[in-house]
């Protein structure tokens, strides 16, 4: 190995680390969620949970580059990105699990991710279903889809770390409303028979 091929290789500035950081001042929404909901780790796509920010090329593969890293684990950033998010578009508590606060969270919330990509076309496409689950009898479930879409002009990893956060920011209010575009059915969990009446 070549002394430039090895001070590049131990150059800090020729790694790039880029954060999910949705606007700071986000549209409000009306809360459809509830007060207090806890939400699961979300589940990422193998490419979009790897340490390197990817993107798809013209030919249709999705490529990435060992210069260009999201700042932290890609799962937990969208986790606690999105959580934060939905908290502030809507006034709800909702935190990351594990749940820490001694009285339980009313519903909890699953995010699937099916698709988080910068896409060839010119699109970052953020795509996959959302479950809210109440944790009281008698309570509404819901199960929606989401697909939501960011023009970007590039695939700069700038760009894409931008286009996430802005993608990530529109889930937050979609959720928060119990809204989006796609399907929703509406489930409701029968109540303990043995539970005592609030009466009493």
């Amino acid at each position: 190995m070549t002394l430039s091929m090895l001070a590049a290789c131990s150059d800090p500035e020729a790694t790039g680390r880029f954060l999910i950081d949705p606007p700071s001042q986000p549209i409000q929404v009306a809360n459809q969620l509830g007060a207090t909901v806890e939400l699961r780790d979300v589940s990422l796509p193998e490419y979009a949970s790897g340490q390197e920010v990817a993107w798809q090329t013209a030919d249709g593969a999705v490529r990435s580059n060992p210069d260009n890293l999201w700042a932290d684990s890609p799962e937990r950033a969208v986790t606690l990105t999105l959580a934060r998010a939905i908290s502030d578009v809507s006034g709800a508590t909702v935190i990351a699990e594990p749940w820490p606060l001694g009285e339980p969270a009313e519903r909890k919330l699953e995010v699937r991710v099916e698709k988080a990509l910068a896409q060839a076309d010119g699109i970052y496409r953020l795509a996959g279903r959302y479950f809210v689950a109440n944790e009281s009898g008698g309570g509404t479930n819901h199960a929606r889809s989401f697909d939501i879409s960011v023009p970007i002009s590039n695939t700069e990893p700038q760009t894409i770390a931008l286009a996430q956060s802005s993608a990530l920011s529109t889930l937050a209010q979609q959720i928060a409303g119990l809204g989006g575009p796609g399907t929703t059915f509406v489930t409701r969990t029968p109540r303990d028979p043995f539970a005592l009446d609030p009466m009493f």
